[in-house]
């Protein structure tokens, strides 16, 4: 196992429905990055924002594809979540990328129905463990953060990884259970959150955050575009 993992969590305001625009911004904050990262991570709906609109702008391969060329380039793993179709059904779907171009995914579970995601997305089934560098990565989408059962270390994971579109409302709720979360399981724990405002009028205000097993704050990032390392 390698004994250390570096990380980086890019905080970042997100263009309502303009993949392009998202994936460009973002190729311009990735190569500032320094050099010696192992694994990137985005919000959740990187690529769109938290749209229930998905039949003219899922990922078809293109934003996929572009986490593949940016792993390739960084020679670093890179994270996050996008809204994908598969035989006809529409999934939030957090996909692991490594340099080698494999990409893993884990299908969010806990669906936020006060946005009516329920009724959009199908739900994930399992907990997903990504082997990587030697360290076990537990991906969680958002709304699962509020799940502690789901996310108990039965597996002996060492890292437990979310990304998130968290409301400004519920932000206080956030910083404590991702703390809970790394406690609860002795485990680091990474979220990672977008700032702004979407066009269904939910405004964020980020507060990414990187704890460690015992929740001590590694690193931290409140309402503005950050790039949270540790």
């Amino acid at each position: 196992m390698q004994k250390t993992l570096k990380i980086a969590g890019l905080q970042a305001d997100l263009t309502w429905h303009d993949p392009k625009k998202n994936t460009d911004h973002f190729s311009t904050i990735i190569s500032g990055l320094d050099a010696d990262l192992d694994l990137i991570v985005l919000p959740e709906m990187f690529a769109t924002g938290f749209s229930m609109e998905p039949e003219n702008i899922a990922d078809q391969g293109a934003s996929l594809e572009w986490m593949k060329e940016q792993a390739q380039k960084t020679d670093s793993a890179i994270a996050g979540s996008l809204m994908v179709e598969e035989n006809n059904l529409y999934y939030n779907r957090f996909y692991f990328v490594t340099p080698e171009g494999i990409a893993q995914h884990y299908d969010k579970r806990h669906r936020f129905t006060l946005a009516g995601e329920h009724e959009v997305y199908e739900r994930g089934k399992d907990l997903k463990i990504i082997a990587y560098k030697g360290w076990k990565i537990a991906l969680q989408v958002c709304y699962d953060l509020r799940f502690p059962v789901f996310s108990r270390n039965i597996q002996d994971y060492d890292l437990l990884l979310y990304v998130a579109n968290w409301p400004k409302t519920r932000v206080f709720a956030w910083d404590t259970l991702l703390k809970a979360r790394a406690i609860e399981n002795m485990s680091y724990c990474v979220g990672i959150n977008r700032v702004g405002t979407d066009d269904n009028g939910y405004d964020y205000d980020g507060h990414s955050g990187m704890y460690d097993s015992l929740g001590a704050t590694l690193a931290f990032a409140e309402k503005r575009e950050a790039t949270l390392t540790a």
